[in-house]
């Protein structure tokens, strides 16, 4: 498997699995656990993410590229174990436009947890290997190893 376009952190988490994955399954909490920082928020009213296939919306901003949004797909959902979710470009947001024929799309964020003696272990992997768009795959990763540790840090201050 090519690992070239996949960053994987873990952590040891001391709560409950289902503790973690509410949080998780719930994006009105996504930006309090952001290590990148760049989530603003939910766009309109989102559920809690119980299925494949469900979408929510989120509000993004980087410096570089300013104000935008993110339709987030889910990929990945067993609860308490697994969740997921692969964020394409709000076709209707400015920086679409700006970004003319690009494909903004094809990169997953997944979450798997694992309870055991000492507590989770919540191992987070960002991947871009489903990318075809090359122009948008030399952007990429848009998010470092240190700020997929920092969701996980901010993962267990919310847990606590």
């Amino acid at each position: 498997m090519d690992t070239s376009r996949k960053l994987q952190v873990s952590k040891v988490i001391d709560a409950p699995a289902a503790d973690i994955f509410a949080i998780l399954a719930n994006p009105d909490r996504h930006q309090e656990i952001d290590g990148a920082g760049m989530l603003r928020g939910v766009e309109g009213e989102a559920q809690p993410i119980a299925a494949i296939g469900q979408v929510f919306v989120m509000n993004m901003h980087q410096d570089a590229l300013g104000d935008y949004r993110m339709v987030n797909s889910v990929t990945a959902y067993m609860p308490d174990a697994r969740i997921g979710w692969a964020p394409q470009i709000d076709p209707s947001c400015e920086l679409a436009a700006k970004l003319g024929d690009m494909t903004v799309g094809g990169h997953t964020y997944t979450y798997d947890l694992s309870e055991g003696d000492e507590g989770t272990t919540v191992t987070q992997t960002y991947e871009w290997m489903s990318v075809k768009d090359e122009q948008f795959a030399a952007m990429l990763p848009v998010v470092s190893e240190e700020q997929l540790a920092g969701t996980l840090d901010r993962i267990a201050e919310a847990v606590r």
